[in-house]
C-alpha cells in the first residue's frame, strides 16, 4: 500500500491506500512529504509525536495533515517517515463522538533539503473510504 501524486489544476493531489485506517493516514502524510520534496535524507532529523482529535474521520485526516503543515512551519522541519500508531473512537466532554490520532514523524531540517511549499490541505474533493482491500484516500493540497 502507499501513495501516488497526481496533478490537480494549480494544486497537487495525493491518492493513497492502506490496509488499515492508520495505514492510509500514514500514506497520505508520506504523500504530503513527497509533494514537498523530491529527495528525503534517510538519517537526518529526530522523531516527534503528533496528537490530533476531531469529530469524524474526514475531519481527523484534514486536521492531521493541517497539523503537519503547521509543524513544518513552526519547527522549520519537514515531517517525513510518518507512523500512525492509533486512531481511536472516543467520547468528547459533551458526550459526542470524536476520533483521536496518535502518530509520530521524523523532522528533517528544511535547511538540509530543497523543499517546495505546500500551503494548505483542502476539503476540495477529499475522499476517505473503506474498500475490500482496506482504505483509500484522496486529498488535494494548495501549492
Amino acid at each position: 500500500m502507499g501513495f501516488e501524486l497526481r496533478d490537480h489544476t494549480a494544486d497537487i493531489a495525493v491518492s493513497a491506500t492502506g490496509e488499515s485506517l492508520e495505514g492510509v493516514f500514514g500514506s497520505v502524510a508520506d504523500g504530503l512529504a513527497a509533494a514537498s520534496c523530491d529527495e528525503i535524507p534517510d538519517e537526518a532529523g529526530d522523531r516527534f509525536s503528533v496528537t490530533v482529535t476531531a469529530e469524524n474521520r474526514e475531519a481527523l485526516l484534514f486536521d492531521f495533515l493541517d497539523e503537519l503543515i503547521y509543524l513544518r512551519d513552526t519547527r522549520v522541519e519537514l515531517p517525513v517517515d510518518h507512523r500512525v500508531e492509533s486512531i481511536e473512537r472516543t467520547e468528547s466532554a459533551d458526550g459526542s463522538e470524536a476520533f483521536r490520532l496518535e502518530a509520530s514523524a521524523r523532522g528533517v531540517p528544511l535547511a538540509e533539503i530543497d523543499a517546495r511549499e505546500v500551503k494548505a490541505v483542502t476539503y476540495s474533493e477529499m475522499r476517505l473510504e473503506r474498500t475490500d482491500d482496506g482504505w483509500e484516500a484522496y486529498v488535494v493540497f494548495d501549492v
